[in-house]
């Protein structure tokens, strides 16, 4: 098992790449806390870890808020006795207007979600990664971190901004043998999606915009992350790995 008696926060965790990837660790031999603000999902997504044997607890969560963290992190510790894996992945996306067309708060929430909440789980995490001796810092960024595309400003700059983040990280805690990554995922079968599959014009060309001519699973995105979080990515830090099936080079 390649993280046998590991502990991973998982925000984000209790559906579409955060659900995934907290069942993966699990099987690897993971202690996994489900971070989410959805009750109903983090406890389906608890339900379903706990039936494959492992350890796990949910934690009601708004990543936005630095006191939500903050109980996180605490609730973490209390239980486990530690953290060794903390993976940044929650995230919303916006509105699909022009930038003069978005509304402020929107531009707010998105922000908040997406990059700040990394800042802070990165922020409250890192005493205790210190503390593991071996920790590891997993953040979703996108492919829409790597490239601009129309309409989507916030979402653009939020993931932008957790790329750059990422390797402020790994520069910054590399000392303490902490590596910070990131995944860039492309179109992945996630609720986020689920408006562009109602778009009869647009969805038969965005499903198909990359090198493989498909979108991704979930799964595809958590075996990355797997990999990140194991020894087999000890010499990796400061890197975004796309997994887009080709999306950055289409």
């Amino acid at each position: 098992m390649r993280l046998k008696e590991k502990i991973a926060i998982i925000t984000g965790g209790g559906s579409g790449i955060g659900r995934a990837t907290a069942i993966r660790f699990a099987k690897e031999g993971a202690k996994i806390v489900i971070a989410d603000l959805n009750e109903k999902t983090g406890e389906e997504a608890l339900g379903l870890i706990k039936e494959l044997g492992a350890e796990a607890i949910f934690v009601k969560t708004n990543v936005a808020d630095s006191k939500s963290i903050q109980n996180l992190i605490n609730k973490t510790v209390n239980h486990f006795g530690g953290i060794d894996i903390l993976f940044n992945n929650a995230g919303i996306g916006n509105s699909e207007v022009r930038s003069v067309d978005l509304d402020e708060a929107e531009w707010n929430s998105v922000i908040d979600t997406n990059l700040k909440s990394v800042f802070l789980g990165i922020k409250y995490a890192i005493p205790e990664l210190i503390k593991s001796g071996n920790g590891v810092i997993i953040n979703t960024a996108s492919l829409l971190g790597l490239k601009g595309k129309k309409f989507v400003s916030a979402y653009n700059a939020s993931k932008g901004g957790v790329i750059l983040l990422t390797q402020n990280a790994a520069l910054e805690y590399g000392k303490y043998n902490i590596r910070v990554n990131a995944i860039a995922p492309g179109i992945i079968d996630t609720n986020i999606i689920e408006q562009w599959k109602n778009d009869e014009r647009k969805w038969p060309i965005m499903s198909r915009a990359n090198a493989l001519g498909r979108i991704g699973s979930p799964n595809e995105v958590a075996s990355v992350a797997l990999f990140l979080a194991s020894e087999e990515a000890s010499f990796v830090t400061g890197t975004t790995l796309s997994v887009d099936g080709g999306g950055l080079i289409f």
